[in-house]
């Protein structure tokens, strides 16, 4: 019998990644303050890594007691710019926002899984990629947001790499998907190993 598996996220990407490579699942997104537990753990001077890995165990916490035995995913990410975390934008104003102050510069998105079985924490993985925006303008800005809409709020960068959103950068260092929020072949050998795809 396969050991289930249950994402405790309401990402569409991390969705679409699953589901394009075979892998049997269910959605149950976990309600958590996202912004409530950054902020706390920012003023107890955690870092982006440590506020990803928290949430993600907390989603998956969340969600693990209605699925005894399931394996249940939780995931995070953080967007660190020269320091500063960004969340996603909350309109496109705030998306043109975020361009401005990433346009030119380098920036970091930092992934955290985590997998739980019956509450308790079995695996976790950390993932770090480095992309550099190239320099835009304000109609640069303006031309895309005009062209991808309302995708752009639904990011933290307010790009999406399999998009139009490559056309924003000039150079990208780090696992494709990791970027897109689901490392997939770490995720995909832990999978193996208990049984929710074939070995």
């Amino acid at each position: 019998m396969k050991t289930k598996l249950v994402l405790a996220s309401g990402s569409a990407s991390r969705r679409r990644l699953l589901e394009a490579a075979g892998v049997p699942f269910e959605t149950v997104p976990a309600a958590v303050d996202e912004d409530e537990v950054k902020e706390a753990m920012k003023a107890e001077g955690a870092d982006a890594f440590e506020v990803a890995e928290a949430l993600a165990e907390l989603k998956a916490q969340r969600v693990s007691p209605r699925f005894p035995g399931a394996l249940v995913l939780g995931a995070d990410q953080m967007l660190v710019c020269e320091g500063a975390w960004f969340d996603k934008p909350a309109d496109l104003a705030g998306a043109a926002e975020h361009l401005r102050r990433l346009s030119g510069r380098p920036h970091h998105l930092l992934t955290v899984l985590c997998l739980l079985r019956d509450g308790s924490r079995i695996w976790h993985h950390r993932d770090r990629a480095e992309l550099t925006m190239r320099p835009l303008g304000a109609a640069a800005i303006q031309s895309y947001l005009a062209e991808v809409g309302e995708a752009a709020l639904s990011s933290v960068g307010a790009y999406q790499l399999e998009g139009r959103g490559i056309q924003l950068f000039t150079s990208i260092s780090g696992d494709f998907f990791g970027i897109l929020g689901l490392p997939l072949l770490p995720l995909l050998d832990m999978l193996r190993n208990h049984g929710v795809i074939p070995e």
